[in-house]
């Protein structure tokens, strides 16, 4: 229960030019005596889904024992080490949900066809196998995060969010094999045949969470001008701080430091010119060069967003299949694409095992901003779900059963962590993980895509 002296909306936003400012939740937004489940202020559970393609080095992201909660495993079973891939994650393991087995059959060709593996990631968070077509008559499924965008981001200022790091249809091959590169450039659908963008430059999507008001010109004046947001509603600020407590006025005054620090960052990445790497891959103008900064900046937005409860859905692309991209920092050369053909030799298993591992490493940089930041009774991470996956496993084959995905966060309380659950081989389809985490948002119905139920141990 929080006791506070007067009672602040929720949904209070402080207005400038070309600027509005949404607030994290203060003690003062929380009636006084009253517990917080009863409030406007009640925390709702935020989702995000990651898609990553090409799988995982097999051998490198399996716990070699299973958890407590494993499926038909004993109660008490032994603690699992986790693997290296996952590493990152451990300081985590206590909201961290394992999964292994599961079969993404909507990425495999539908029967009688060939092809399609590569340009179906918009099939991740549906379960559905997309319609063969190159041409405006795209179909597949409608994605669960605006599913739950549509159950509880409707009073948000932006139901959803969807970002990406790579420029849709510049760092990959060409689509082929008759399917649309629509398929591959995006995992968000608001219906089956409306796919949404991914927005790839931070700065975009910086001026869609605090950049409403004013006019087009106004707010393209205040970037010119290097005008901070926060120099637009200074004066108003000053004055919503006088009442407010200790704590609530230390709460702001790190908020306004956030905003501040990405801001400044920001800058840095609009004056890069753009770049073609020696793979081929185009980074355009204004988006920074260096994987490791871009992800960070999409990272820091989203929890920015969480906190003031701007939106409370995201999705995030990593990257698009066939990519040619490498990740200096993760101590690896090489391409993605072409790491994930490692023709079963150990040492370029190996190899590619550390790029899986530095791609949590990042999700992992993520994981900690939201444990980091408060939110109600509890942290970001207590009252968010984290789908991070990929639609194959072996990717040197092409296979699209024993696919990794990971769940994390506590979603309100109602998941588990520290658990492996192993699932038999080709026998449980990913639409069933889905199914399930419809249900933590109340969102209850009988499939989704290629489910069959739901997944047997999770909640």
């Amino acid at each position: 229960m929080f006791i506070t002296r007067k009672h602040i909306s929720r949904r209070t936003v402080l207005r400038g030019v070309g600027a509005a400012l949404a607030l994290p939740l203060l003690d003062s937004m929380v009636p006084a005596q009253t517990p917080l489940a009863r409030t406007a202020a009640n925390p709702k559970t935020r989702f995000t889904g990651i898609f990553v393609p090409h799988g995982a080095a097999p051998g490198w992201w399996v716990p070699e024992a299973g958890g407590p909660g494993e499926p038909k495993a004993p109660p008490g079973s032994t603690r699992f080490e986790y693997p290296m891939i996952f590493k990152p994650l451990e300081p985590f393991r206590e909201q961290t949900v394992i999964l292994s087995g599961l079969w993404s059959k909507s990425a495999e060709p539908p029967p009688g066809q060939s092809g399609a593996d590569h340009w179906v990631a918009a099939a991740f968070l549906c379960a559905n196998k997309p319609k063969k077509t190159t041409g405006a008559d795209i179909c597949d499924g409608t994605t669960i995060d605006q599913m739950i965008a549509q159950k509880i981001g409707q009073d948000s200022l932006l139901p959803s969010l969807q970002l990406a790091l790579e420029d849709p249809g510049a760092n990959s091959s060409n689509c082929g094999e008759g399917y649309s590169c629509t398929y591959s450039n995006t995992i968000s659908w608001a219906t089956p045949t409306q796919p949404l963008p991914m927005e790839l430059d931070p700065q975009v999507a910086f001026e869609r969470l605090f950049g409403a008001g004013g006019t087009a010109a106004e707010r393209a004046a205040r970037r010119e001008q290097d005008r901070s947001i926060l120099d637009s509603v200074t004066k108003s600020l000053a004055r919503f701080k006088k009442g407010l407590g200790a704590g609530d006025r230390s709460r702001l005054d790190e908020y306004e430091t956030d905003i501040r620090e990405l801001e400044r960052r920001l800058e840095i990445a609009k004056k890069a010119v753009g770049t073609v790497s020696t793979e081929g891959v185009v980074i355009p103008a204004g988006v920074p060069e260096s994987f490791d900064e871009h992800v960070k900046l999409h990272f820091d937005l989203q929890t920015l967003a969480f906190q003031a409860d701007i939106t409370r859905v995201a999705t995030v692309l990593y990257a698009r299949d066939l990519t040619a991209r490498s990740y200096p920092e993760s101590g690896v050369n090489g391409g993605f694409h072409g790491l994930s053909h490692h023709a079963e030799n150990p040492d370029t298993i190996a190899r590619y095992a550390k790029v899986n591992q530095y791609h949590v490493k990042c999700l992992a940089y993520f994981v900690d901003k939201l444990s980091k930041t408060p939110d109600g009774d509890g942290t970001l991470l207590d009252h968010s779900l984290i789908l991070y996956g990929s639609n194959m496993g072996d990717s040197n084959q092409h296979l699209h059963y024993d696919v990794p995905h990971l769940l994390i966060g506590g979603a309100s309380g109602q998941i588990k962590g520290d658990r492996h659950l192993a699932y038999p081989s080709k026998t449980v389809p990913s639409g069933n993980l889905l199914l399930s985490i419809l249900d933590l948002y109340g969102i209850h119905q009988d499939s989704i895509g290629d489910s069959t139920g739901r997944l047997t141990g999770l909640v």
